[in-house]
């Protein structure tokens, strides 16, 4: 007698960059979504000289090689959720929108990565512009922390910023509040019809991967078809978990603990 196959997992595809410490970009990816009994296919974007202190050098993956890899991976799997980390440059960015414009309904989770943990910038103003014009036009829902939504909207104010990347065509922007001086962590879940605030604990010390792991795991759950409050209350409360058992592994920021669950 065969044994019953396992029911498939949801299928995510990242389109990231790889970071050789693990603590973001691709592998914290895989391991994020893997928690939530998920499949990650991966698209690399940039190859990165860094650690956990800071990155030293970026490399974008040539354009031609990136949309081949992404086009071949799709034509072969059905996919039920895409994930944007770091695209390195504009040209990664028209290519990953003209990809995901053929796959309609396929939810997409926007992570505008615009610099290092450590503050060193990894875009430019041509970047800048590719998700101003050409992704949040696309997205679910977009995930930048407070500086991010700043240099991506021009403004200053949360809400202005809210305000202004949900013009672009967002249809939910998720704001982190780690980096505003408040006790509790607020982050705000922004959509045209007002906003709703999760609270947590903030915990000591500077993390690796903090918003890559978020992203992820929002995607995940959205390919486990939850709807967008309850994607967004699993997805930070499981990136809480991962910071508070957060490990040393180097001499710089702490990296998520993305497998706690399994200790």
């Amino acid at each position: 007698m065969h044994k019953q196959q396992d029911k498939q997992a949801a299928i995510v595809t990242c389109f990231s960059g790889h970071d050789p410490s693990g603590g973001a970009g691709i592998q914290a990816d895989i391991n994020a979504i893997h928690a939530h009994h998920a499949h990650a296919c991966t698209v690399i974007t940039a190859l990165t000289v860094q650690d956990t202190q800071d990155v030293q050098q970026l490399i974008p993956i040539e354009v031609n090689l990136f949309q081949t890899m992404a086009i071949t991976l799709l034509d072969d799997i059905s996919v039920n959720a895409f994930k944007t980390g770091l695209l390195a440059d504009a040209d990664i960015a028209h290519s990953v929108a003209h990809i995901v414009k053929q796959h309609p309904n396929i939810p997409l989770v926007v992570d505008p990565v615009l610099a290092s943990g450590a503050g060193s910038s990894l875009s430019n103003e041509a970047l800048i512009n590719a998700f101003r014009e050409q992704l949040f036009p696309l997205a679910t829902i977009a995930t930048p922390n407070l500086p991010e939504a700043q240099q991506l909207s021009g403004e200053s104010h949360p809400d202005r910023c809210a305000e202004k990347i949900l013009g672009m065509g967002c249809q939910y922007l998720l704001l982190t509040g780690a980096h505003a001086s408040t006790k509790q962590v607020i982050n705000t879940l922004y959509s045209k019809k007002g906003k709703t605030e999760f609270q947590v604990e903030r915990l000591a010390g500077e993390f690796h991967g903090s918003g890559c792991t978020l992203a992820s795991s929002l995607a995940a759950n959205l390919a486990n078809k939850h709807d967008i409050n309850t994607a967004v209350s699993n997805a930070l409360e499981y990136t809480w978990q991962t910071l508070k058992h957060a490990q040393t592994i180097g001499k710089g920021q702490l990296i998520p603990h993305r497998g706690f669950a399994h200790d």
